[in-house]
């Protein structure tokens, strides 16, 4: 996003966050209520333009959405809901996008306020790696034929009681409603957006052989005075990668002798 979108969807996480602090507000309901009306406008362009029209009044907008969601969604969604439509958006397909970011977020601090958002940026990551190494399954979920309940029934199979209930929410709407997004392209946002509930950098870091509990902590903490910031390990095991360890920030991959001195820096630091 550019420009009056990206300070439009910085407004509504600041409310949003202001709404999910109330012990009254239920974060989960929410999320589900903000994905309806991303389906809502995703699906009827027509409303989308209007709702984004710069010529029309941001209240005579709002009014609108209050009128279209009332009895469909609680107060509090509509609100919030109307808010965004008062904001000037560059362009029509932003405000949906800032909609599903509004849901994916609100799960995610579902999964913070009963303390299980650790355990789902886990599992959005290894749900990743699974993807990515079975072909078949991949096509199951992104088979453009199969129905959205036919999807959704394949992931109840494959994660109902093994994962937590945020996690399967957060997977099922991505793969029922991906938006032309690649699946890989979608739960990297999501474990982004993870972290970034969590203002922690995720580091992907892929070892010949398993971390120990002591490794962990060294390489986290060196990561940590590194960059500056929380880092929160994605951990993977693959024998063949080079140099023992492969260790990836963003963009930026350390890998090798880079990071046998990340390894012997935090050595130091536990001595």
């Amino acid at each position: 996003m550019n420009g009056a979108s990206r300070e439009a969807l910085a407004a509504a996480r600041e409310r949003l966050d202001a709404l999910t602090d109330s012990t009254s507000v239920d974060a989960a309901q929410l999320a589900g209520e903000l994905a309806a009306v991303t389906a809502l406008l995703d699906r009827e362009v027509s409303l989308r333009r209007v709702l984004t029209d710069p010529a029309q009044a941001g209240e005579a907008k709002a009014e609108l959405v209050q009128r279209l969601l009332a009895g469909q969604v609680s107060g509090t969604t509509a609100d919030l809901v109307s808010g965004l439509v008062r904001s000037r958006w560059s362009q029509s397909r932003d405000l949906v996008d800032a909609l599903e970011e509004l849901a994916n977020v609100a799960d995610l601090t579902a999964a913070q306020q009963t303390g299980a958002l650790d355990s789902v940026e886990d599992e959005l990551f290894r749900f990743g790696r699974i993807v990515s190494s079975n072909t078949e399954l991949r096509a199951a979920l992104t088979d453009r034929k199969a129905t959205a309940s036919a999807k959704s029934e394949l992931l109840r199979s494959l994660l109902g009681g093994r994962a937590d209930a945020a996690t399967e929410r957060l997977v099922t709407r991505l793969v029922t409603a991906p938006r032309g997004r690649s699946l890989e392209a979608g739960l990297e946002s999501l474990s982004k957006l993870a972290a970034e509930r969590r203002d922690r950098v995720v580091a992907v870091v892929t070892s010949a052989v398993p971390l120990s509990d002591t490794q962990k902590r060294r390489l986290g903490a060196a990561l940590a005075k590194l960059y500056g910031r929380q880092m929160h390990l994605n951990l993977d095991v693959d024998p063949g990668v080079v140099g023992g360890m492969r260790v990836q920030v963003g963009d930026e991959v350390i890998n090798g002798s880079l990071a046998d001195r990340i390894e012997d820096a935090a050595r130091r630091m536990a001595s």
